[in-house]
């Protein structure tokens, strides 16, 4: 018998595969400026216009081989990595909050709550990884809007659940991080830019909301995760020492290293030196 919990994963899969398709629209469109409602979708090289059946999720891909139907042109994997990734950033978050259908209906909306403001946070994290690898820019039309949203969302659902002690710590996360990013772009202003700043300080509350755990984790594995990727680049000859290597597409990585297993890293590490 399929549990009500497996086909809600099953839904939030599909939705997350939808909103990846978007986030492929959003990551060309958003740096060039151009709208990203309209015109429809269309080969960039032939300008046919995508049709439905041809934009379905990684199946058209599949299907399609990678190609334009109407000019043979490669459509890179891409567009199906960005809609895969989003769809399991989508389910890990949904398994990692957990829906629990036995508690009142306040506790309920305001877990679904705290939910929507993880699954928005997942698809920012992807367009604006994806953009800054291409672009090195997070651009302010993406990230600024995220404060009042998360703001948002997390009060609300706080308020639903009657738990307000995260927002204490969602708050003091963002405003951390926030000033740990400024002091270094000052410091260092060719190393950081405060596009970085301004992401520092949602991933700081996106983290500060689920505890002092996934804070610390999340925010020192950016640095761990970007330094072994540098060190590969240069090891490998593709990169020197003062090459330009986007650090945004690091520091939402480390986010999801924290909101996944910050609490139980965090834990680990304590009981190493017995002060948990």
């Amino acid at each position: 018998m399929i549990s009500i919990e497996s086909v809600s994963l099953v839904i939030i899969a599909l939705l997350g595969l939808l909103v990846g398709s978007f986030l492929n629209v959003v990551i060309y469109r958003v740096p060039i400026g151009k709208s990203i409602v309209t015109p429809p979708s269309a080969c960039p090289r032939c300008g046919a216009r995508i049709k439905p059946w041809d934009n379905v999720p990684v199946i058209s891909w599949l299907l399609l081989r990678g190609r334009c139907r109407q000019c043979g042109t490669r459509i890179s994997i891409r567009y199906p990595a960005i809609e895969l990734l989003t769809a399991g950033l989508f389910v890990g978050a949904s398994l990692g909050l957990g829906i629990d259908l036995g508690v009142s209906t306040g506790a309920l909306v305001g877990t679904i709550l705290v939910l929507v403001a993880y699954l928005y946070f997942a698809s920012i994290s992807v367009a604006l990884a994806g953009i800054d690898l291409d672009t090195h820019r997070l651009p302010n039309a993406i990230v600024l809007p995220a404060y009042p949203v998360l703001a948002v969302l997390l009060v609300a659902g706080s308020a639903f659940l009657n738990e307000y002690s995260p927002l204490w710590t969602a708050a003091i996360g963002g405003a951390a991080l926030f000033a740990a990013y400024f002091l270094m772009a000052l410091v260092y202003p060719g190393g950081m830019g405060f596009g970085d700043v301004k992401l520092a300080g949602v991933i700081g509350i996106v983290l500060g909301f689920l505890g002092w755990g996934p804070l610390v984790v999340g925010s020192f594995s950016a640095f761990i995760l970007g330094g072994v990727f540098g060190i590969a680049l240069m090891i490998t000859k593709r990169a020197g020492r003062k090459s330009g290597i986007p650090f945004g597409p690091w520091m939402l990585a480390g986010a999801w290293v924290g909101i996944f297993v910050g609490e139980n890293g965090w834990n680990w590490y304590l009981g190493l030196f017995q002060l948990a």
